[in-house]
């Protein structure tokens, strides 16, 4: 099975095409920042869909769109779990919220079996928007792994997991190793 597959707007380059541009470096002449930016590259690339199309036509931030999605798929999450699945700071996600609520998207409710829990749902308006916003985002993951077959995603997939684990990890002390080797020089406040 393959994930390429034909595309009503428009298909992604084949990969001889896309890697005949020019021969890519070999991994040894790639230094970590090359890396870095490749990555943060994706990032911003992935999120044209959503500035292009959603975030004026919606009034919805990217943070908002984010959670809102996430509660779509996870209904009666509490904030800080939603924080763990996005990578979001807490803040962030709390600002999202508060916006996503003004708006009338979600709702704060009480979890019945934890009364001091409270989890957060969809709304009708949420529930409508979520319906509106789901396949434009299921067209960018899709178009994403389009030029990768089966196989290549699941390693893309083993390859992001074993990075995520790495900027998650701990020590004894429940300290974020990535936050304290990334400490600056000189800085002795603790990592948050």
């Amino acid at each position: 099975m393959s994930y390429r597959k034909t595309m009503s707007n428009s298909s992604p380059p084949r990969k001889s095409s896309a890697s005949s541009k020019s021969p890519r470096p070999r991994a040894a002449e790639i230094s970590p920042a090359d890396t870095l930016h490749r990555l943060l590259r994706l990032s911003n690339k992935l999120m044209a869909p959503f500035s292009t199309y959603l975030e004026h036509r919606y009034k919805i931030s990217l943070n908002e769109f984010r959670l809102l999605m996430l509660i779509g798929r996870h209904p009666h999450s509490a904030s800080h779990e939603l924080a763990e699945m996005t990578g979001v700071n807490p803040m962030s996600v709390s600002r999202a919220v508060a916006a996503l609520q003004k708006h009338g998207r979600i709702a704060v409710e009480r979890d019945p079996a934890n009364k001091r829990r409270k989890t957060l749902v969809l709304t009708d308006e949420g529930r409508r928007l979520y319906g509106l916003m789901r396949p434009q985002t299921d067209k960018v993951a899709t178009y994403l792994v389009s030029a990768l077959t089966t196989p290549e995603v699941d390693m893309l997939n083993q390859y992001l997991d074993t990075l995520v684990d790495t900027l998650e990890a701990t020590d004894d002390s429940g300290n974020s190793r990535f936050l304290e080797f990334t400490r600056p020089e000189g800085d002795d406040e603790p990592a948050a």
